[in-house]
């Protein structure tokens, strides 16, 4: 089976499954969104992307569906619903699904990746929903084995980025530093992955970064490296960045930090951040500025790394020629352009293969580049992909 990764069509909102060529086949699942009307079996509105991720997991020895990895990139709902439905929490001695339908069984998580940053804002600067609060205690219960010298299966964690305080201080072996490189998945050495961490970075007491930081959700954000065959990572290795919902000023103080090396913002796959957002661009108000709205030079150069052939996802409804935000219109405009002189394609999770019936959006990772599957070019999303020059 070849490398690939997985968009699913789950409105306003992230879930995209990366599956690794090695031996094991091995899954990261970036954030979900299982909302309760994709599990109504009689709405005919929303997809059952809950069986659409199932259809794609591995099962272990004892009958269980599992994910290697979930990720989350930060505790907004539109990241982390359907949680407690759908993913086992807790010790997995006791895990109490084993005589259910398979269809019915919660999915073991075997490592999770956060941030500790951006748990620290309930108090003063949001709310958590109940899925974000679940993934708190889970995580807490996954740090404090890694304390207690007694981790188990399906009690592992790796933390994206410090935090201050001193409270990340005795768990380096458990922590990536923003700017590290890691390729490490359920704490095994992975050769057919690398990924370097570009945010969260440390969080100071100044009021305007922790302003800054609330505001942008702290998102993590990663660039993968995911080979595209069994031989291991190569230059032809495929790049995936996933930032959440970093907005305008992250990017800007990315491409500060990263312009005399661009190529580490490189990338085959962007997933569009904050759902096509007009504030990844611009600190301007898509709504009340129109055309007038000045993007920002710092942060579309950070975005604009795009290798040939590049693929940019919209993990969102439909992008209508309208005053929404997100989706906005001339944010897909600006990612459009980016594509223009690098033969590449734009497709939204919301309207490909049509925006009446989405289906999740499937990309091979190939010796020649990211390719979309055919079968994915029967709209017109995929159809105006296929007349770009050499397009995958």
């Amino acid at each position: 089976m070849s490398a690939s990764i997985t968009f699913f069509p789950v409105a306003n909102g992230d879930m995209a499954l990366v599956r690794l060529v090695d031996f094991a086949n091995s899954t990261i699942l970036v954030d979900i969104n299982i909302r309760q009307c994709a599990d109504d079996p009689n709405n005919d509105e929303a997809r059952d992307v809950a069986a659409d991720l199932r259809a794609r997991l591995p099962i272990d020895a004892n009958g269980r569906p599992y994910v290697d990895v979930f990720l989350l990139s930060h505790p907004d709902k539109d990241h982390c619903t359907g949680l407690q439905k759908h993913f086992h929490l807790g010790p997995l001695s006791g895990y109490a699904d084993d005589e259910k339908p398979q269809s019915e069984k919660r999915i073991v998580i075997r490592e999770m990746w956060s941030s500790p940053i951006v748990f620290r804002r309930a108090s003063k600067i949001m709310t958590f929903c109940d899925d974000a609060k679940a993934f708190r205690t889970e995580a807490k219960r996954r740090v404090q084995s890694f304390r207690d010298g007694a981790v188990l299966e399906g009690d592992r964690i790796l933390l994206m980025g410090e935090d201050k305080g001193g409270k990340t201080e005795g768990l380096e072996a458990i922590l990536v530093r923003s700017g590290d490189h890691f390729s490490r998945i359920n704490g095994m050495e992975n050769a057919h992955f690398r990924a370097q961490l570009l945010a969260p970075s440390l969080v100071c007491d100044d009021d305007e970064e922790v302003d800054l930081r609330a505001k942008n959700h702290s998102s993590v954000i990663l660039n993968m490296e995911l080979a595209s065959s069994v031989g291991g990572l190569n230059q032809s290795s495929c790049r995936f960045l996933t930032a959440g919902d970093a907005e305008v000023a992250i990017w800007e103080r990315l491409w500060e930090r990263y312009k005399d090396t661009p190529e580490v913002l490189e990338y085959d796959v962007l997933e569009t951040p904050h759902h096509c957002s007009w504030h990844v661009f611009s600190r301007d108000s898509w709504s009340g500025c129109g055309e007038e709205a000045v993007v920002s030079a710092a942060a579309r150069n950070a975005l604009s790394q795009a290798r040939f052939g590049a693929k940019i996802i919209s993990s969102s409804k439909p992008i209508k020629d309208d005053e929404s935000d997100p989706p906005c219109t001339r944010a897909k405009r600006e990612y459009k352009a980016i594509l223009a002189s690098k033969a590449g394609t734009f497709l939204c999770t919301g309207e490909t293969p049509q925006s009446w019936a989405p289906e999740p959006i499937e990309i091979d990772i190939t010796a020649g580049g990211a390719k979309v599957r055919a079968a994915q070019r029967s709209g017109a999303a995929g159809l105006a992909a296929a007349a770009a020059p050499r397009a995958g």
